[in-house]
């Protein structure tokens, strides 16, 4: 049986490879997103981050388990939800059952 659950934050903000004052990690604190960002830009890289970090490449989740992972980074799991399925960071199917990881970590929006 292998283990269903999303792949859970690490180190304090969620895998974070961006440092600096400017950087994604900036908007963490212990683990967790201290707010969703307003400015688009800002945003699209929050998203990336999540989609890459909370999200495995090639796997289907449910509804649940999304908002399950974005529940450790953020209690307003429906909004980050929303914003990433419309900045094209995760894929949902037309009956809205199931989610799986974008092909491509910039989304559509990021161009």
């Amino acid at each position: 049986m292998t283990d269903s659950r999303p792949p859970s934050p690490s180190s304090g903000t969620a895998g974070t490879t961006t440092t600096g004052s400017h950087g994604v990690a900036a908007l963490f604190s212990h683990g967790r997103l201290t707010v969703i960002p307003r400015k688009q830009a800002r945003r699209r890289q929050v998203l990336a981050h999540l989609g890459e970090t909370l999200f495995a490449s090639g796997r289907t989740y449910t509804e649940p388990e999304v908002n399950e992972a974005l529940l450790t980074v953020h209690e307003d799991c429906a909004a980050l939800r929303r914003y990433l399925v419309t900045g094209g960071y995760l894929v949902r199917t037309r009956d809205g059952r199931s989610y799986r990881r974008a092909e491509s970590a910039a989304g559509p929006l990021a161009s």
